[in-house]
C-alpha cells in the first residue's frame, strides 16, 4: 500500500527499480526540459567568455555549430540506446558493476560537482535579481571570496527556490522547463537582435567585417592581459562542456524515461538555439555594452568580467532581468536534482527529496562565491575530465562484457569492490588533473624543496581542462576492458 501511495502521490522516481511502462514520458517532456536546461542564465556568461578569450566572430559562428552537433550525436547514439536498455539511473547501475563503496566516494564527488554547477547558475540568477535594487554582482580576487552582503541574500533566497522545485521531482522539473523554455529562447533571440541594432550592426558588410567584434576583444584584453581561443578550442568545448552528462552517462538518469529512441534527439534544441544561438547572443550583449558604456563592462578589479544580469538589463530591461532569473532557475532544477540522485546513492535508504534539498543546501554556498561562475570555461572541462571517464565504464560493461556474461560484476560476483573500475577511473583522472594544474602543482611543491628537481613554474602551461576529457575517457575504457578480463574467471564462477 505504501508503494501505491508512492506512486499515486508521484513521488516515486524508480531511483533503484527499471522504469515501468506506464511511468515513461513522451518526447515532448524531454525537448522542453532539454530547451531549458541549455537555454540558461549561465549562458549569458560563457557567451561573453568566449570574447573575454579572444575568439574571433567567424570561429565561434563554426566551431560552435560544429561542437554541438558532435554533442547531440554523442546523447542520441551513446546514452539514450543504454538508457532504454536499462532502465536505471547511473548511479544505480554503477553499483550494480562496481560496488556500493566505489560507487559511494563516486557519487560523492558527483553530487559536490554538480552542486557546484548549479551554484554558478544560483550566482547568475541572483545577479539578475540584484541590478532593480542596486545590488550588483562583482568577481572578487579570492577564489572562495564573498561578494556584497546584500548579494549573498539575494543568492540565499534564490538558491532556497530552486531547491524547492528540484525536489518535487523531475516530471515537475520538466513541467517549469517546459512552460519557461518557449518564452526564454524568445528573449535570448531579442538580445542578439537588439545588441546589433545598438551598435548599428544591422548589415551584412558590418556582420561580416565583425569590427565591432573585434573593437570589443582589443577592448577586454586591454584591461584583462592577452589570451586565445581558437577553432578547434571552440569545437570541443561546445562539445564536452557537458561530457559529464553524455560521456559520463550522468543522463541515463532521464532518458531512462524515454518511451521512444527519437526523444534521444531533444538535446539538439538545447545546443542550437542555447549552445549556438543564445552563446553568440549573449556575446554580442558585451560587445555592445563595451561599445556604448565601456565604463560598465569594468569591474572593482579593473577588469573585464561579464555581469549577466547588467548585460540584460542594459539590453532589454525588466524582460531582461526576468529571463535571467528564469533561465538559471530552469537549469539549476534538473542539475540539483541529479546531484540528489548522487547522494541518494551514498544513502540508499534516504529520501531522494531529503537529499536534493541538501544539494540544493551546497548548490547555495557554492553560489555565494562569484569566481567560481567567473571560471565556467575551466571548470566544465574539469568536471567532465573528473566525471566523464566512468560513463566508459557503463559503454563497456553494456556492450562488451554484456556478451560474456561479466556485466555488472560485483552483483555477480558477490563482491563489495570492482577494483577493475576503480583503478580504470583513477588512473586517467590523476593524470589529468596533473596536466589541468601543472603549473600551480609545480609551484606548490616547489615549497618542499623540490624546486631544484622540478622545471621552472613559468615555463610550465596548464593543458586547457576539455582537451583532458576524451583522453580520460578512452584511457578509462581501455583499462577497464582490459582488467575485467583479467577477472573472468573470478565472474565466470560466480
Amino acid at each position: 500500500m505504501a508503494d501505491e501511495a508512492t506512486q499515486a502521490s508521484g513521488t516515486n522516481e524508480y531511483e533503484r527499480q527499471p522504469v515501468p511502462e506506464h511511468a515513461r514520458l513522451g518526447a515532448g517532456k524531454f525537448w522542453g526540459m532539454y530547451a531549458g536546461e541549455h537555454t540558461a542564465g549561465t549562458e549569458f556568461m560563457i557567451g561573453p567568455l568566449f570574447l573575454a578569450a579572444g575568439a574571433s566572430l567567424q570561429n565561434v559562428l563554426v566551431g560552435l555549430l560544429l561542437g554541438n552537433l558532435l554533442a547531440v550525436l554523442t546523447w542520441r547514439y551513446l546514452v539514450t540506446p543504454i538508457a532504454m536498455g536499462k532502465r536505471m539511473t547511473l548511479y544505480y547501475q554503477l553499483e550494480r558493476i562496481a560496488g556500493g563503496p566505489v560507487v559511494k566516494v563516486y557519487n560523492l564527488v558527483n553530487g559536490l560537482l554538480f552542486c557546484f554547477l548549479a551554484g554558478a547558475m544560483v550566482t547568475v540568477s541572483a545577479s539578475a535579481v540584484g541590478v532593480p535594487f542596486g545590488v550588483f554582482y562583482s568577481v572578487p580576487e579570492a577564489t572562495f571570496g564573498l561578494g556584497a552582503a546584500s548579494f549573498t541574500a539575494i543568492v540565499v533566497v534564490v538558491g532556497v527556490v530552486i531547491a524547492i522545485v528540484a525536489a518535487a521531482g523531475y516530471q515537475f522539473v520538466a513541467r517549469v522547463a517546459n512552460i519557461a523554455a518557449p518564452w526564454m529562447i524568445c528573449v535570448f533571440a531579442a538580445c542578439g537582435i537588439v545588441s546589433l541594432a545598438r551598435m548599428e550592426a544591422t548589415t551584412f558588410s558590418a556582420l561580416s567585417e565583425g569590427g565591432f567584434w573585434n573593437d570589443a576583444i582589443t577592448f577586454v584584453q586591454s584591461h584583462n592581459g592577452e589570451s586565445a581561443f581558437g577553432f578547434w578550442n571552440i569545437v570541443f568545448f561546445a562539445w564536452l562542456c557537458n561530457g559529464a552528462m553524455h560521456f559520463g552517462m550522468s543522463d541515463l538518469s532521464i532518458f531512462r524515461y524515454a518511451r521512444k529512441a527519437s526523444s534521444g534527439w531533444a538535446p539538439a534544441i538545447g545546443m542550437f538555439l542555447g549552445h549556438y544561438m543564445a552563446w553568440i547572443a549573449a556575446g554580442l550583449l558585451l560587445a555592445a555594452l563595451i561599445k556604448l558604456s565601456p565604463d560598465l563592462a569594468v569591474g572593482d578589479n579593473g577588469q573585464v568580467s561579464p555581469n549577466p544580469g547588467l548585460l540584460a538589463w542594459e539590453a532589454l530591461g525588466w524582460a531582461g532581468i526576468a529571463c535571467v532569473v528564469i533561465a538559471g532557475w530552469t537549469t539549476a532544477n534538473p542539475t540539483i536534482y541529479r546531484a540528489g540522485l548522487a547522494f541518494q546513492g551514498i544513502i540508499p535508504k534516504s529520501s531522494r527529496v531529503a537529499m536534493t534539498l541538501v544539494a540544493g543546501a551546497v548548490a547555495t554556498i557554492a553560489g555565494a562565491f562569484p569566481n567560481l561562475s567567473a571560471q565556467l570555461l575551466n571548470f566544465v572541462g574539469t568536471y567532465g575530465t573528473i566525471l566523464g571517464p566512468m560513463g566508459a565504464v557503463i559503454v563497456i560493461d553494456y556492450y562488451l562484457l554484456r556478451k560474456a556474461n561479466q556485466d555488472e560484476y560485483a552483483l555477480r560476483s558477490g563482491k563489495s569492490i570492482n577494483w577493475a573500475v576503480l583503478i580504470a577511473w583513477v588512473l586517467p583522472v590523476t593524470v589529468g588533473l596533473v596536466l589541468i594544474f601543472a603549473k600551480p602543482l609545480v609551484t606548490w611543491l616547489g615549497g618542499f624543496g623540490l624546486d631544484g628537481v622540478l622545471p621552472d613554474p613559468e615555463n610550465v602551461t596548464n593543458l586547457n581542462p576539455i582537451y583532458a576529457v576524451l583522453p580520460a575517457w578512452a584511457a578509462c575504457a581501455v583499462l577497464y576492458l582490459v582488467l575485467s578480463k583479467m577477472n573472468r574467471p573470478a565472474a565466470s564462477e560466480a
